[in-house]
């Protein structure tokens, strides 16, 4: 039955992980397939052309194992790839930017709103457009800070190195005067917290992860392609399995990293 094939979801790294720990809270009956591209991470600072070769490789490899619904949780291919590969690939394929704009625009007030991501995210410009349709006189602050996933990674939330960073990145972006900031990359979860407390209660800040797991679970539903019975389970793959992938896995899954396997995809090199 259709309803009982898994989700797919992949990411340039684990970051997507954050994605899964969403739709494992909200969606606890489904089998979910993760695809992390490690072996070439970080898909935010290639071309737009390598990012598109890369979707589509990874798109493909997770409909070679029969899933029912494909979420891109890298930020910087949804930004770049994901209208394509909608357009060439049959089955349903779900992004994180429009997921976290669509809430972003219903939150603001003042309808100025930020937006944080890697420097390719920022660039590609696919949450302003987003939030342009949605909120046509909205004013976009958009601002790249990539030293917040190398900070992720290393594991150093608490570290005081990161307070340092996020008043570097973040004090403009107050100045401006926005009312809502959105997390656009899937490792900023994970700094959500610290994020808050430094922009202060009058900021909304938006999680794409969830907003995105939410998503899926209304378009299942929509679709009749809910699994509502059994215990959903998790596979991994990753196409390079670093040191410590265990280790930032499980803090980005909120959960032991279990049943992980190496693979390799079409046109690796």
């Amino acid at each position: 039955m259709k309803e009982n094939k898994p989700i797919g979801v992949f990411d340039s790294g684990i970051g997507g992980l954050t994605v899964v720990k969403e739709l494992r809270r909200i969606l606890k009956n489904e089998n979910i397939l993760y695809l992390g591209d490690t072996a070439r991470l970080p898909y935010g600072t290639k071309s737009e052309k390598v990012i598109m070769r890369y979707a589509m490789e990874d798109t493909e490899f997770l409909l070679s194992r029969d899933v029912k619904l494909i979420i891109v949780a890298c930020h910087t291919a949804s930004s770049v790839a994901l209208p394509k590969l909608q357009e060439i690939f049959q089955v349903p394929i779900v992004g994180v930017v429009r997921p976290g704009a669509k809430t972003a625009a219903k939150l603001t007030k003042n309808k100025k709103i930020g937006v944080i991501g890697t420097p390719l995210t920022i660039k590609a410009g696919a949450y302003e457009r987003e939030l342009k349709r949605l909120i046509p006189d909205a004013e976009i602050i958009a601002k790249p800070t990539p030293m917040f996933v190398p900070i992720v990674e290393e594991g150093w939330i608490d570290h005081p190195v990161t307070d340092m960073v996020i008043s570097e990145y973040l004090t403009p972006l107050k100045e401006e005067g926005i009312d809502t900031l959105l997390l656009g990359c899937t490792h900023y979860p994970l700094l959500e917290e610290k994020i808050g407390n430094f922009m202060g209660k009058g900021i909304s800040l938006v999680n794409p992860s969830f907003e995105t797991a939410l998503e899926v679970k209304n378009l299942l539903e929509r679709l009749n392609l809910r699994r509502k019975e059994g215990e959903g389970s998790i596979k991994i793959y990753l196409t390079d399995l670093s040191p410590n992938f265990s280790t930032i896995g499980s803090a980005f899954l909120g959960e032991p990293l279990n049943n992980v396997m190496k693979t390799t995809l079409r046109g690796w090199e």
